[in-house]
């Protein structure tokens, strides 16, 4: 009994789960029923799904197969194309071997050939003529970089090329020509150009570039006689005319035109520099005027030794005269107050005539002093920059050595000059002050002298 009510318990929970899936359900015969239907349906759809596998099994099946045969077809034609590059290989060095049995010394003679094509190119390259004929920088280039036996259209072309260089080396062409400014403008004018040497353009050297196939002006020009003589060769039209060459093709044109002028290479010295040159004018200025002063001095003490009798303030030796006779009642008795009266005269007058020598003096001594003063800077300078470089690259130490030595140059220029100043007006001044000596011992001579006759 107990059994019964559990089936009968769990018919009804059943029916009570799955009623609402399957919809309304009177009894337990329409329950089973479903079931039933549920699980042919199932059946059915485990049926539908095996035929579906089997179908795609049997199409990958098909597609397996056809690869694999797709697979030995292309082992097939690899196996044929590594037989025929096999083939082809064996044909090309036997094709090989027979064109170096074939070529015999010729491969020697193409060596040679790119060789000199290659040689000729880069001297041509920077040739001046090459402005003139720009093609055949191109066709030397190409031919140095073949792989093939040259033929014998390029060969003679070799030939014509090198022999037309020769032919240009010898001969002043004027052309009009592709010209370029140092602002970067471009126009067209007449150029003469001497052979590969050196070319001009009105009045105006010109240098080539490779790289713009132009000739271009030269941002600096050398000295006006070098652009003088350009002028004229520009204006002849025949016979000989006297004109600037560059033997090493321009190489020595722009080694000279960047030349420092005097005023670089002094901003090169720098402010030692300019202390040396300040030093240097101050002292040419004192030097020049006292160089007028004795001079007028001199010609006034001439005019009063013609005239000794005569004597005049406007001169040391009359001053000098003045000082001794110009009052009678001053006069002395004694010769020993004369001779010292004479000797003040005669000093008074000497600073005046021995002026700005000390300070040239100093100028002189002062001057190499500041030049060894920069040239230990600069030195300073050089080490400082190869510390700073790590290396000792020349063009690195070119600021530091070039002020040293500036300065070095500067400090002399002034001593030296000086120096033959200062002893030039040291011994005018000398020759001055032995007049007025040799003029006040003699006067004092005749006052001795008249002392003793009235005595």
């Amino acid at each position: 009994m107990k059994r019964f009510c559990r089936i009968g318990i769990a018919s009804i929970a059943l029916a009570l789960v799955i009623a609402p899936s399957a919809g309304a359900v009177k009894n337990l015969d329409e329950l089973l029923e479903q079931t039933r239907t549920a699980r042919e349906r199932e059946r059915q759809q485990n049926a539908d799904r095996e035929r579906q596998f089997q179908a795609h099994r049997d199409q990958q099946a098909a597609l397996l197969a056809e690869a694999e045969q797709q697979r030995k077809a292309q082992e097939a034609y690899s196996q044929q194309l590594s037989a025929q590059y096999d083939a082809n290989d064996k044909e090309i060095n036997d094709l090989d071997q027979l064109l170096r049995d074939r070529a015999g010394n010729l491969g020697e003679l193409f060596g040679v050939t790119r060789q000199v094509a290659g040689d000729t190119a880069t001297v041509l390259a920077q040739s001046l003529i090459s402005a003139q004929f720009q093609d055949r920088e191109e066709f030397l280039r190409t031919l140095a970089g073949a792989k093939e036996l040259p033929s014998s259209v390029e060969l003679e072309r070799l030939w014509f090329e090198m022999q037309r260089e020769m032919t240009e080396s010898g001969r002043v062409a004027k052309l009009p020509m592709k010209i370029v400014e140092p602002d970067g403008a471009a126009h067209e004018a007449e150029v003469v150009r001497v052979g590969p040497f050196i070319a001009m353009s009105d009045g105006n050297f010109v240098s080539y570039l490779p790289t713009q196939k132009a000739l271009q002006v030269l941002s600096r020009q050398p000295p006006s006689e070098f652009t003088n003589a350009a002028e004229e060769l520009q204006e002849a039209e025949s016979g000989y005319v006297r004109a600037p060459v560059d033997p090493a093709r321009g190489v020595l044109l722009n080694l000279y035109v960047e030349r420092p002028n005097l005023w670089e290479r002094i901003q090169k010295g720098e402010f030692v520099g300019y202390v040396i040159l300040l030093v240097g004018f101050v002292g040419a200025v004192a030097a020049l005027y006292q160089f007028f002063y004795l001079l007028r001095v001199r010609m006034a003490v001439k005019r009063q030794l013609e005239n000794i009798d005569q004597a005049a303030p406007d001169n040391p030796l009359g001053r000098v005269l003045l000082a001794f006779k110009g009052d009678t009642n001053r006069i002395e008795e004694e010769a020993e107050v004369a001779e010292l009266r004479i000797s003040e005269a005669v000093l008074r007058e000497v600073p005046r005539l021995e002026r700005f020598q000390p300070f040239l003096r100093l100028a002189v001594a002062a001057g190499p002093l500041l030049g060894l003063i920069g040239t230990v800077i600069g030195m300073i300078i050089t080490f400082q920059s190869i510390t700073e470089s790590g290396s000792s690259d020349p063009k690195l130490m070119a600021t530091g050595i070039g002020q040293a030595m500036i300065a070095t140059v500067l400090g002399l220029s002034i001593a030296v000059p000086l120096l033959f100043v200062n002893a030039g007006l040291a011994g005018m001044s000398r020759q001055i002050i032995q007049i007025l000596d040799e003029q006040s011992t003699g006067l004092l001579a005749d006052s001795v002298e008249r002392k003793k006759r009235r005595a």
